[in-house]
């Protein structure tokens, strides 16, 4: 009997591989890290090679751990890291030189272009997206531009372009299907998400050929076959799946996951909402095999400034900061933010830097790292309040997940100062259990969506109970703060 789903997270350090069962329990783990490649500053790559031979280890590790062979899986889900982009030989099957990951930067100089050209608006109501090197667009037309060769080849129909899912899937089906699903195909900024299609106009504007380019699928469909038969059932990006596990399926539903940065999505609905506050507007997985969408918001920094203070030594593990926040009443006035790769959404400014603010001689060591733990809360709220904005829907819940969600007096704070209750599941591995469920729901081992939320399960819900004064005086603390942090780089150059 088929009694389990494999699912897959290909993630930017390393892929985890979980073994479902048809309750929603976790019967096996797997995980292998991947090495990261900087070969100039600001650069960062993959060997998609080692991705999927990690890959295989993880997974191997999994049915081990549970006991299983693959005669006993029913089908596998596969959620990856986004934007990240891969070069296939469709010749040989292998790829074409090393992956250029989500975070490189290498084409920041052809976005200012772009940008300058003034095809800004086009491109955010074609894609949803804004103009960045964060997405896939520009890194395709890099390597056709900078490998030797394979601008020639690819016009012949001789390359192909794949993110990691698809290379995961061109693997597993011994390169028999070449194709993605609407969730990551809405982040290469190639893709319309208004008609569902590669867009004519945008692969023009970046020269890419058509012919390298995936087919396009709902998140739940049977993609293909490994050659033991088990259907690839289930495919979704990393953020996309976690609002899929958090079983987020109706508008206003929100989710967000505490990670080394913070990534806030709402689902939206059956149209797609434009995004006028500093937020994306992206395809999220529907149950139906249409299109659904969700705003989303990425903070840069969160989980990251509790890194922080550990590097600084201020606290020796994670959990520590947790306890001392709590052994005072509040940060007598101090602020950090945590501004130090820039701020993310909703204000977008590559040049801020992190400030602390607000010191007196009473300030101490608990205060920094409440201040610290305080501003993940600060930073989801501001783009919480951009969501609602730009939505109108009403915000009644928020579902969190990610390593910081364990800490309690985040919960409390982000509840507080957000006006929202905070839900906590009992199982934290929101994502891969997102691509499990996306998989089983493509070949019948879960039945509708009412089963899938009967799995979810609350572990403990955050109230509310702070006065709203108190949060009005904090939150316009927080954004003095901000406004000390912005433009930091262009003030000194000033001088």
């Amino acid at each position: 009997m088929r009694n389990y789903i494999l699912a897959i997270d290909q993630g930017t350090t390393g892929t985890t591989a979980r073994i479902v069962d048809h309750d929603g329990t976790i019967r096996g783990r797997g995980y292998a890290r991947i090495t990261q490649y900087y070969p100039e500053p600001g650069w960062v790559e993959h060997d998609p090679s080692e991705i999927w031979a990690q890959t295989l280890q993880a997974v191997s590790q999994a049915k081990h751990d549970a006991g299983i062979g693959d005669a006993d899986i029913a089908a596998i889900g596969i959620t990856n890291q986004r934007e990240t982009t891969i070069l296939v030989d469709k010749i040989t099957g292998e790829p074409v030189g090393r992956a250029i990951v989500w975070q490189c930067r290498r084409t920041a100089g052809r976005c200012e272009q772009l940008k300058a050209k003034g095809v800004a608006d086009i491109i955010q109501a074609k894609t949803g997206l804004i103009i960045d090197a964060y997405f896939s667009a520009t890194k395709v037309q890099w390597l056709l531009e900078n490998l030797p060769g394979i601008r020639e080849r690819a016009e012949r129909g001789e390359i192909l372009f794949c993110n990691v899912d698809g290379w995961l899937l061109w693997k597993f089906t011994n390169g028999r299907v070449h194709a993605t699903d609407f969730s990551n195909a809405s982040r290469t900024m190639l893709f319309n998400i208004n008609t569902l299609d590669w867009d004519d106009e945008l692969l023009r504007l970046f020269d890419i050929p058509r012919s390298m380019l995936p087919d396009v699928c709902p998140s739940i469909n049977i993609f293909g076959h490994t050659d033991d038969g088990i259907p690839i059932a289930g495919i979704a990006g990393d953020q996309q799946a976690a609002l899929f596990g958090q079983a987020c399926y109706r508008p206003g539903m929100t989710k967000v996951t505490y990670g080394t940065g913070a990534f806030v999505l709402m689902n939206v609905g059956k149209k797609p909402v434009a995004a006028k506050h500093g937020l994306l507007t992206t395809v999220a997985c529907s149950l139906d095999g249409k299109a659904a969408y969700a705003l989303e918001g990425s903070v840069f920094i969160a989980g990251a400034a509790i890194q922080w203070l550990q590097d600084l030594g201020l606290i020796k593990e994670a959990g520590e900061s947790e306890q001392l926040a709590m052994t005072i009443k509040d940060t007598g006035g101090v602020y950090l933010v945590p501004a130090f790769v820039g701020l993310g959404a909703p204000h977008w400014d590559m040049y801020a830097r992190g400030t602390l603010v607000g010191l007196t001689r009473g300030s101490g060591r608990a205060q920094v790292v409440r201040a610290a733990v305080e501003s993940i809360a600060y930073q989801v709220t501001d783009v919480l309040e951009a969501m609602v904005a730009d939505s109108s829907l009403r915000l009644a819940e928020i579902r969190v997940d990610g390593g910081a969600a364990t800490n309690n007096f985040l919960a409390q704070f982000q509840a507080d100062i957000a006006g929202v209750e905070v839900s906590r599941p009992k199982m934290l591995e929101t994502t891969v259990l997102g691509a499990a469920y996306l998989a089983g729901l493509g070949i019948g081992f879960w039945k509708s969506a009412q089963e899938i939320e009967a799995l979810w399960e609350v572990g403990r819900r955050f109230t509310p109970r702070m006065e709203a004064t108190e949060c009005q005086a904090l939150r316009s603390g927080w954004a003095r703060a901000l406004e000390r942090a912005k433009g930091w780089l262009i003030v000194e150059e000033q001088r």
